[in-house]
């Protein structure tokens, strides 16, 4: 789709999920003034279902680029629908430099990314624990990190169900994380500082909400070193 082309579309579709994401999850945004209107942006979310994409994009007034896999671009007709939103493919299961360059390309050129480090879908609602590797993102980039948290998809999409069910979400974007930050840690460190961060995040936003602690998570999963795919 041509660039110009591209701001009312996916607006337009934005103002759409908003009004789905109302009707069906009475979906509330909390902390929307943390993530810059401008400049390059990183903003890492938990992933608990298929939803959350556009759940992280529809709370916020600028447009969002968005990493998937690189399958989903098989079909030409869908290929086209989410390219024309700003999504990028990655190669799942490897180290897709490509994906990584274009990812980093787009933050240095001021855009807003959303990446879910978990990697793959919540299995019980915890948020894993994220490994180093996708911290080489922000460092190169100097961008500024949102951590954000989605409680509800799980509840309303857990993914061992093939369709979701209704119910309510509740989406808080984090105090931003300045570049300089960022850079002072190594990927171990900044990976175990977000992992925290969401925890808290998470913990803290389904107090407020009057709900119970998800399970201590069994054990927590490998992450591949590779940028988080929806």
């Amino acid at each position: 789709m041509n660039r110009i082309l591209k701001r009312p579309w996916y607006s337009l579709l934005r103002g759409a999920v908003r009004i789905m994401l109302l009707l069906f999850w009475r979906i509330r945004y909390l902390g929307t003034e943390n993530v810059p209107s401008s400049g390059p942006v990183l903003i890492l979310g938990n992933h608990q279902s298929y939803l959350d994409p556009p759940i992280i994009g529809a709370g916020l007034d600028r447009q969002l680029c968005y990493v998937a896999r690189d399958t989903l671009f098989n079909n030409r007709f869908f290929a086209w629908l989410i390219d024309s939103i700003n999504v990028m493919p990655i190669k799942r299961g490897t180290a897709d430099i490509g994906a990584m360059k274009m990812i980093i390309e787009k933050l240095n050129s001021g855009e807003a990314v959303v990446l879910f480090p978990e990697a793959t879908r919540s299995c019980d609602g915890n948020i894993a624990e994220i490994k180093p590797g996708f911290g080489l993102l922000a460092k190169r980039s100097r961008a500024t990190v949102v951590p954000a948290i989605i409680d509800g998809a799980f509840e309303a999409w857990p993914r061992h169900k093939h369709l979701p069910g209704l119910g309510s979400i509740n989406v808080q974007y984090g105090k931003p994380i300045q570049p300089d930050h960022v850079r002072a840690l190594s990927n171990e460190e900044f990976a175990a500082e977000i992992t925290t961060i969401l925890r808290q995040m998470q913990s803290q936003l389904r107090s407020s909400l009057g709900k119970p602690p998800f399970p201590p998570a069994k054990t927590d999963k490998a992450i591949a070193n590779t940028p988080p795919t929806i």
